[in-house]
């Protein structure tokens, strides 16, 4: 993709929280909507244990939360926690970084995801993310662009994975050539392959660091596990692991995506901790080794980014398993901690001028679809 040389550049402010509830995360760019001109500053700020709990009631609620009825009222405490929770980070980091609102022409949040359904021959697909972005938009005085997923999935589309085309982009910027997989490790992992025509296919993987997190947050331990210590102990316990790599999920061929909840930890109850990490941790692996293997062309190299590239057991095992050189985000570059971040800035721009964020290779959409958004500051 190419630009002209009238094509504004657009200064963008963009925000990530993950499924780990772990923390704001924030990035600047400078883009056309095409390609990335620059990078600015990024950083992230923690949640506060206040904010998660509002955030957990909300997926406590979206768990039982049938179609037919009206949305929890947890959901809206959850935006307004949501939204002060990134008015507190933006406001942090722009101090920090000299970042002047008066200097950013929009703002992209993701918002927090409680629920993601992806669609069935039978029912249409659900997916939701909270946060008020009025608030933001109000609080900051920047036009901010929101609820990148839906449109998509009310086109058809699995409303996932969305980063695909920021990761072409950086391709692009540092100068890889076609075919490349990018992998992102977060709750869910999923896989971008850019092809080497340069069009793009991507589906979620399988559970990345999400089923571990619950693992050990569910039996009193810490929000994750840390350096894979816990599963660097344990043993992989074969015969679980196979049953969770039997599920019709990987055999069925993308677009396709999961919400973290799509898997259960009953298998591993009978286990230890660690030996459950240990197994949890070889699932997520052999996931990703089997989305590289799905990718209609075998890529040249396969670059990890997002929160399992610091699980050195996780990243470990992807490399004896993908079949490809495997390398990390930072290999390449890339800011590992911030892409997704970044990906929203991206996308926010695209937005606002009207380029497809999805495509058919991408979430199944029947053709490339723009989405998302946008608020101005004082609109009612």
């Amino acid at each position: 993709m190419t630009t002209s040389s009238s094509t504004k550049t657009l200064r963008v402010l963009g925000f990530m929280t993950g499924t780990s509830l772990d923390a704001v995360d924030m990035a600047v760019i400078e883009t056309d909507g095409e390609n990335i001109i620059s990078f600015g500053p990024a950083g992230e700020m923690k949640l506060d244990a206040e904010t998660r709990a509002i955030v957990e009631d909300a997926i406590e609620d979206a768990l039982d939360w049938e179609r037919d009825e009206e949305e929890p009222d947890s959901f809206e405490d959850a935006r307004m926690a949501v939204a002060d929770a990134h008015l507190a980070a933006a406001l942090s980091f722009m101090a920090v970084n000299g970042v002047k609102a008066s200097a950013l022409d929009l703002v992209g949040v993701h918002g927090q995801t409680v629920l993601h359904e992806a669609p069935t021959p039978d029912l249409p697909g659900r997916t939701v993310q909270l946060i008020d972005a009025l608030s933001v938009a109000e609080g900051l005085g920047v036009r901010t662009a929101y609820d990148f997923r839906s449109a998509d999935v009310a086109a058809g589309g699995q409303g996932a994975p969305l980063a695909p085309v920021y990761h072409a982009a950086l391709v692009r910027k540092s100068g890889l050539c076609g075919p490349v997989a990018v992998l992102n490790l977060g709750g869910v992992g999923n896989i971008t392959l850019v092809r080497a025509d340069g069009d793009l296919e991507a589906f979620d993987t399988g559970p990345a660091n999400g089923m571990v997190d619950l693992l050990v947050q569910s039996r009193g331990k810490k929000r994750m596990d840390e350096g894979g210590k816990l599963a660097a102990a344990g043993k992989v316990d074969q015969a679980v692991l196979a049953g969770y790599l039997a599920h019709p999920y990987f055999a069925a061929t993308g677009p396709k995506s999961l919400d973290r909840f799509d898997f259960s930890l009953d298998p591993v109850a009978g286990l230890s901790l660690e030996d459950a990490a240990a197994t949890l941790t070889a699932f997520a692996a052999e996931a990703a080794a089997l989305g590289v293997a799905r990718c209609s062309e075998k890529p040249t190299k396969v670059v990890v980014c997002g929160g399992g590239r610091h699980n050195p057991v996780l990243l470990a095992a992807i490399r004896e398993r993908a079949g490809v050189p495997v390398t990390c985000a930072e290999d390449e570059g890339w800011r590992g901690d911030s892409i997704e971040a970044e990906a929203f800035a991206f996308l926010a721009a695209r937005c606002l001028l009207g380029l497809p964020i999805s495509f058919p290779g991408t979430t199944g959409v029947a053709e490339p679809l723009t989405g998302g958004r946008i608020v101005e500051p004082g609109e009612p």
